[in-house]
């Protein structure tokens, strides 16, 4: 289902991005650089949040990032991650292949400046096994995503 949501949300948006699909976990960031053979920083991470005022957002950055907690409130107030079982109900994903894409509720995307070094990241696509190769400028683009600097440099 999840990754059958990223794949409609591909086509919907007439995106021909192949899903990288592995036999191995990539469920965390070093498992994932590990096997797509890159850096931890190419892996663009989405972390969930529920803010102080109930909003829930995505935010997505390096696999190496930090989130920079004085930047963070800066930019949106108080906020905490989002527990396994309310990730999984608002963005139709398991914890480990969480990604902006195929949501199953509509959900504000931000992505964090730590992303820019990079031509081309990895996201997860909705399951713990896969990925899809993209630019930051693309995920920011076909999500409406909104950059931040809310991180740490690695």
């Amino acid at each position: 289902m999840s990754l059958q949501s990223v794949r409609d949300f591909f086509v919907s948006r007439q995106l021909d991005l192949p899903i990288i699909e592995l036999e191995v976990s990539t469920a965390t960031v070093a498992l994932a650089a590990e096997a797509h053979g890159v850096e931890p920083g190419r892996i663009a991470k989405t972390l969930s949040f529920r803010l102080g005022d109930g909003r829930a957002i995505l935010l997505v950055a390096s696999g190496d990032a930090r989130i920079d907690n004085r930047k963070f409130k800066d930019a949106f107030g108080k906020g905490r991650m989002m527990d396994a079982d309310d990730v999984v109900r608002m963005t139709g994903h398991p914890v480990g292949g969480v990604c902006p894409f195929g949501l199953a509720e509509p959900l504000p995307v931000y992505l964090d400046a730590s992303l820019r070094k990079y031509d081309e990241v990895l996201p997860a696509a909705g399951a713990v096994h896969s990925a899809v190769r993209i630019s930051p400028e693309q995920i920011a683009a076909v999500t409406d995503g909104q950059w931040v600097d809310v991180c740490q440099p690695a």
